[in-house]
């Protein structure tokens, strides 16, 4: 790759020859502030907090998408440019309903941030006390206030370009211009999938998760409720980012430290229901490829992904595994096994999930197969970054703590249930018990590292006893788009297809720590937290979901076998087309 030299602020730097200002300034250890900029998805120009100046411009140029030149000198703080930023801030904050103190996104707001860093004591325009909340909260898992919205466009580019959907965009012009839905309707009108991707870019508080904690806490505080929390994977590798620990940091032990002092009467692993999973999927997989029905047999882990093949690719609902999540197993489970176990009544007992992902809170109120009926499998789902809050709102001291073990009921779990949370880890979890169960020999390398990475779409081949099986993953709602269609027109065959919503998987979920855009651009953040996965797969004595005791015993004692009539009444479920458009009624 060619390169040139150009200096920013007197320092000489060598960079790539299509890097932007902004790249070369990084390069020099200087970071320009940006509100609209996205690496790769969104690179407009359009909020101007970026503007520097450089030789041979006419005027301030934007950062983000102005490219370097051989010999460029770059001014990232001159007085024209401070003043430039320091005035557009005032302008965006004059449209902006400033209750910081009772925001969600209070000290974690990018705005806010530049409010401080550039000094802003006024604000000489408009009259934002007088701005009154904009709520829309048609959905399950979110709230959009757009009184917080700056106009940025980073959700928009990220449900268009990253996730392939586009049910938001601009509406209006000039001053009228907001962020909404066609037609100004509500978001539960459209063909959401509830992934979350959205509030994780969002530079403030105009979006934010529903907020489940007051029923958690109420539960804890009901006596007559014997409360269980079960944490997903992924929830350990990224908890920590939300007390200032460096991302990818494993915070397991501290984790569960926390919830028992948060006053949860059992904390379990949902790495166990992770293991149950591969048993049922692994076996409804086997069934299909001797039968050579409805292949490629599609997880169904991930909701935000079931609800996107509901909505855009109803055809392959045949396709989707039978099998409920881990997380509405745990629950079912919970109020079926453990209650019958424990002599518990089902009724009484309450079930809290940890969950990297906001599209779990639509998925335990849709319309599944209760374990118990008139149960819910769930009774509450919270994001990493609620029990973050949680955890503060009780003061406790969380990098002080000490570090625990899940209880044991549910708390044994297998590296296979850990790398749930990374893309290609239910494909190679369910490799490594498929494998051995066709071939009845113990795999002499766990890893299958094909499966493995942060692209959007991977594929592999293996040799199941004498047979040729061909697998893809995809992460990310556009590149499960592009797969599908290439399995549609035949370009492409496969046994079995991973999906996975969110780009990366559960480890950059919709509900997991938001972290500044200046961090996104630079920090390869899927990267480090599925590192941190893979690190606790490769220390633990058990790999394999059908080794697991747990798992052993539960069918020895209660389901009997994988795929029995008991297992699909507890732990499958079916799905059904949904409409792309409000109003429309879907075809039978």
């Amino acid at each position: 790759m060619s390169t040139v030299k150009v200096k920013v602020n007197g320092v000489e730097v060598e960079c790539p020859a299509n890097a932007t200002v902004l790249e070369a300034a990084r390069l020099a250890g200087i970071e320009i502030p940006t509100l609209c900029y996205m690496k790769e998805i969104n690179a407009i120009g359009a909020c101007r907090i970026c503007v520097t100046e450089v030789s041979g411009a006419r005027g301030l140029v934007a950062a983000c998408v102005y490219p370097v030149a051989e010999g460029m000198e770059i001014n990232t703080n001159s007085q024209k440019a401070y003043n430039a930023r320091k005035m557009t801030l005032e302008l965006i904050l004059s449209n902006h309903r400033r209750d910081c103190l009772t925001c969600d996104r209070n000290q974690n707001c990018e705005l806010q941030k530049l409010a401080k860093d550039y000094n802003i004591k006024d604000v000489r325009f408009g009259h934002p006390e007088e701005l009154k909340p904009q709520i829309e909260d048609s959905m399950i898992h979110l709230i959009r206030d757009n009184s917080k919205c700056i106009l940025c466009r980073r959700c928009v580019a990220v449900c268009k370009e990253m996730q392939g959907i586009g049910v938001i965009g601009p509406n209006d012009r000039g001053f009228e211009t907001h962020i909404s839905c066609a037609f100004d309707r509500n978001l539960e009108e459209t063909a959401c999938v509830s992934c979350g991707q959205c509030i994780t870019v969002c530079p403030t508080g105009a979006l934010t998760e529903r907020d489940c904690t007051d029923k958690v806490w109420n539960a804890l505080a009901d006596k007559s409720k014997f409360v269980v929390v079960g944490t997903a994977p992924s929830v350990r590798v990224t908890l920590g980012e939300c007390f200032d620990m460096p991302v990818g940091t494993n915070v397991q032990g501290k984790m569960v430290a926390a919830l028992r002092r948060l006053g949860f009467d059992k904390v379990f692993d949902v790495d166990v229901t992770a293991d149950l999973t591969i048993l049922e999927e692994g076996t409804e997989f086997l069934e299909r490829l001797n039968s050579g029905e409805n292949l490629p047999l599609i997880t169904s882990c991930s909701p935000g992904w079931v609800k996107f093949c509901e909505h855009y690719y109803p055809e392959f609902i045949p396709n989707l595994s039978s099998c409920k999540s881990p997380q509405q197993m745990f629950g079912a489970m919970m109020k079926t096994y453990y209650a019958e176990k424990m002599g518990i009544d089902p009724k009484d007992i309450f079930v809290v999930s940890i969950m990297p992902c906001t599209a779990k809170k639509f998925e335990r109120f849709r319309d599944y197969q209760e374990a118990v009926p008139g149960l819910r499998d769930v009774d509450a789902a919270i994001t990493t970054r609620e029990l973050a809050r949680m955890i503060a709102t009780a003061g406790i001291s969380f990098k002080d703590l000490p570090d625990e073990d899940f209880d044991p009921a549910f708390g044994i779990s297998s590296g296979a249930g850990v790398i749930f949370g990374a893309t290609g880890g239910v494909m190679e979890a369910a490799l490594r018990t498929v494998t051995e169960i066709v071939t009845g020999q113990e795999l002499k390398k766990l890893e299958f590292t094909e499966v493995r990475g942060t692209e959007g779409i991977k594929e592999a081949q293996y040799d199941l006893g004498g047979r040729l099986v061909r697998v893809a993953v995809a992460s990310g709602l556009s590149n499960a788009r592009a797969l599908l269609e290439r399995v549609k027109s035949g370009e492409a065959q496969y046994d079995m297809i991973e999906i996975m919503a969110c780009p990366g998987g559960c480890v950059n979920g919709g509900g997991q720590p938001i972290q500044p855009q200046s961090v996104r651009n630079f920090v390869d953040l899927r990267a480090k937290r599925a590192a941190a996965i893979y690190d606790a797969d490769k220390e633990m004595k058990l790999r394999k979901s059908h080794e697991n005791p747990v798992i052993k015993e539960i069918y020895d004692t209660y389901l009997e076998k994988p795929g029995s009539h008991k297992a699909h009444k507890i732990l499958h479920t079916k799905y059904q087309a949904r409409s792309k458009y409000p109003g429309v009624a879907v075809a039978e």
